[in-house]
């Protein structure tokens, strides 16, 4: 459970053992910071769990960003809809804060961490709303369960949208979009002015992140990458450092929910 990985974290580490972690490294910023000070502290490799990183339809919208086709990127957006109700055995803990965290800890994180990650800038400041869907399956929650989260990048050169719905009553959905001065990604779509030819979205034969069900997520493929980083001794894309931004965003959207103003990311070094 979530509020059980920061003492475990810490043990492993000072143990001498490299980790695999399970989102979200944990509930409070101190905790989080608690964790990389012993990781720094061990040399330890890590591998967190932000699995959908390695989804196909990442991987392709990765390369086609580096290639430059979609040339400088300044708007993206991420949606995360996943109605988490008692359907779900982690659901009955997972109602409590203390336990759950908030919409974006819980399940919305893969969001916010995967617009990062593809976005490759740094967050200033946020500014975040919440609210809870008035169906009675999810009035045992005491927090938000849908937050929307602005995000402004250094110098203004992106902004960015990470939608966190956990409280919906339709089928799962994952929209990833980024809008580039000459071109965009709409999920598995694409369109490049600087490719002659193409009118409409050319469509890529990838695989989608279309499943809450942790069983379709490829951790095969973040497992393999991991021992194969630590075969070479380097340090693997989705490790705790980069995890620990991620959590610094977030815990600057949630405080955003709970004082009604943007906060900035330095507010948590």
């Amino acid at each position: 459970p979530h509020f059980l990985h920061a003492e475990q974290t810490i043990a492993a580490a000072n143990a001498g053992k490299d980790l695999i972690i399970e989102k979200p490294l944990a509930l409070s910023f101190e905790d989080t910071k608690r964790m990389f000070e012993a990781i720094k502290r061990n040399g330890t490799k890590t591998s967190v769990c932000f699995e959908v990183r390695f989804t196909s339809s990442v991987a392709a919208s990765k390369s086609i960003m580096e290639k430059g086709l979609i040339g400088d990127l300044y708007y993206a957006e991420a949606d995360y809809y996943h109605g988490i109700g008692p359907w779900y055995a982690n659901q009955r803990w997972e109602v409590k804060k203390e336990f759950g965290g908030s919409s974006l800890l819980r399940a919305g994180c893969h969001a916010l961490d995967l617009l990062l990650y593809l976005a490759q800038g740094e967050v200033e400041e946020v500014f975040s709303y919440g609210n809870k869907s008035p169906n009675k399956i999810f009035e045992p929650y005491d927090y938000e369960t849908n937050t929307v989260t602005l995000l402004k990048f250094k110098d203004s050169k992106i902004i960015g949208k990470v939608s966190s719905v956990t409280d919906c009553r339709q089928p799962y959905v994952f929209n990833v979009n980024l809008v580039g001065s000459e071109g965009s990604i709409k999920n598995d779509q694409f369109n490049s002015k600087l490719i002659d030819g193409l009118k409409g979205w050319s469509k890529l034969d990838v695989a989608l992140i279309d499943s809450g069900d942790v069983s379709d997520h490829p951790y095969l493929s973040q497992f393999d990458y991991f021992a194969e980083c630590i075969d070479k001794g380097i340090d693997p894309h989705n490790n705790f450092e980069s995890a620990y931004e991620s959590h610094r965003v977030i815990f600057a959207a949630d405080k955003s929910v709970a004082t009604g103003r943007p906060v900035r990311i330095d507010e948590f070094k």
